[in-house]
């Protein structure tokens, strides 16, 4: 007999559409919590009662919309242009604002606007025939990636190891004639600290170059802590000199993914990040953004999530997000051994350890084990590793838990000890090049650190304890070796 369902994506014979929910659902019960503030990275919940049931239906309503001809789609026209100016208007722009003539693009998410920040500048200056840009190390790494894709010179401004913000006067000497744009984050990622982006956009505009000021992790919400209250420095568009910014409407403004909005002060700034095309026998193509078919689902998400929302609830998800943050803070400081990386700016909580018996990646390993999924970050260029916390409102309910459990942790990290790999292999990763990784090399590194075909290892702190020995270009290779075992097709 047949087997209709079979053991991929494509059965000889379909299935039943309740199967197929239910083989979903086994498959996301291995996921990572996505609700209920135990996940401080990747996804972003507010805890608000009926939203995702509302995102949902709205994403229906226009799935099968295709943006890549508004002409056709004026829902889709309307609401992309009503989520721009909504975010033009939070950061300083729109009319009898110093920007009136913000104009701007929905994106895929961070990444895409990024990316097509800096085709934008580089488009602008066809001239250079090798246009550079200038970015803080803690500026985010879609930064090198939109580098990498579009054969743009990148240039790294260090930051302090205390204030982890890069000096302008380094910035200002980063700049040459072959730049194209200079970067401001507000705040970076990985500490979330905001960078003087005032004088950076200063400098900048001093030398002719546009800044573009990377806001897609707070510039949804840094405009409602202002309002509470909290010393936010300036970082939009009443800053003279910023002439791009990038805010993601899939993480403060709680937005299903994948939604961000990239704003340009004017609309001739904005001019070259367009792409057009007639020279052959279809359609003529006009993309604002990287991809052409556009589904509209995840914009109509976004737009009704705004509508429902409105200024009130931002408001007060921010007064919930910033009161957690101070808890967790407080919970870090608790902690004998633990301290924090930066003092909160924002809505992230980064912290290291100073005590040697205190492995930094065996506490997160601890944490996950008692359902608190964390973000460990490497070591780099005399910064210390640490703990990334996203904080987002649904946390606010967990944060009298968290305390305990993070000192329950750091007494298990300290009873395991250290992670120790064997000399011989640690010896290995500060020796070895990319280019002398092996096949049979890699796979057996894999092998003893549990990595292989299908889900991660539950613990990972040996494998980021070998990261962390290996310099910076072997442990690109070994992540890129290590995820491409996991990702292999079912047959």
């Amino acid at each position: 007999m047949t087997d209709t369902a079979g053991t991929g994506a494509l059965p000889v014979e379909g299935v039943s559409a309740a199967r197929v929910l239910d083989e979903i659902r086994a498959l996301r019960a291995a996921d990572r919590p996505t609700h209920g503030g135990r996940l401080f990275a990747y996804v972003y919940d507010p805890g608000v009662a009926g939203l995702d049931e509302l995102a949902q239906a709205a994403y229906a309503e226009s799935a099968h919309v295709n943006g890549l001809d508004p002409t056709a789609f004026p829902s889709l026209l309307a609401m992309e242009n009503a989520l721009v100016g909504a975010a033009a208007r939070l950061l300083g722009g729109g009319p009898g604002t110093s920007a009136p003539d913000v104009v701007g693009s929905v994106t895929s998410g961070g990444t895409e606007s990024l990316i097509l920040a800096v085709k934008a500048a580089r488009d602008a200056r066809p001239d250079l025939a090798e246009p550079r840009i200038v970015v803080p190390v803690s500026g985010h790494a879609a930064f090198a990636k939109a580098a990498h894709y579009l054969r743009v010179a990148l240039d790294p401004v260090p930051v302090d190891p205390v204030t982890l913000r890069p000096a302008v006067a380094d910035v200002a000497a980063a700049i040459r004639p072959e730049t194209v744009l200079v970067v401001a984050s507000a705040p970076s990622y990985a500490h979330g600290v905001i960078d003087p982006v005032a004088e950076i956009a200063a400098v900048a505009a001093a030398a002719g170059v546009r800044c573009h000021v990377d806001a897609c992790f707070g510039g949804w919400t840094l405009p409602w802590l202002r309002r509470l209250g909290a010393p936010v420095p300036p970082f939009d568009f009443a800053v003279p000199g910023v002439t791009s910014i990038s805010v993601d409407l899939h993480k403060y403004a709680y937005a299903p993914k994948g939604v961000s909005v990239l704003l340009h002060r004017d609309p001739g700034l904005r001019a070259p990040q367009f792409f057009a095309y007639a020279d052959w026998p279809g359609y003529t193509m006009v993309n604002p953004v990287i991809a052409s078919t556009r589904s509209g689902g995840p914009i109509a998400a976004a737009y009704a999530t705004l509508r429902h929302l409105g200024e009130d609830g931002y408001l007060r998800l921010a007064a919930v997000t910033r009161d957690a943050v101070a808890g967790l803070a407080d919970a870090v400081r608790a902690v004998d051994g633990l301290r924090l990386l930066a003092e909160p700016e924002s809505t992230v909580v980064c912290f290291t350890a100073d005590d040697p018996e205190l492995d930094l990646f065996v506490l997160v390993d601890e944490l996950t084990a008692r359902g608190w999924h964390t973000q460990p970050q490497l070591s780099y260029a005399g910064l210390p590793a640490s703990v990334h916390l996203t904080v987002t409102a649904a946390v606010a309910p967990r944060v009298a838990e968290f305390g305990p459990a993070l000192a329950e942790a750091a007494v298990a990290a300290r009873a395991a000890g250290p992670v120790v790999l064997p000399p011989e292999l640690l010896a290995l990763a500060g020796s070895l090049t990319p280019e002398a990784l092996t096949p049979d090399l890699i796979a057996g590194l894999a092998a003893g650190l549990g990595l292989g075909a299908g889900p991660a290892p539950d613990r990972m702190a040996a494998v980021n304890t070998l990261l962390q020995a290996a310099p910076v270009r072997l442990r690109e290779r070994l992540l890129v070796e290590f995820v491409g075992l996991l990702q292999r097709p079912a047959w």
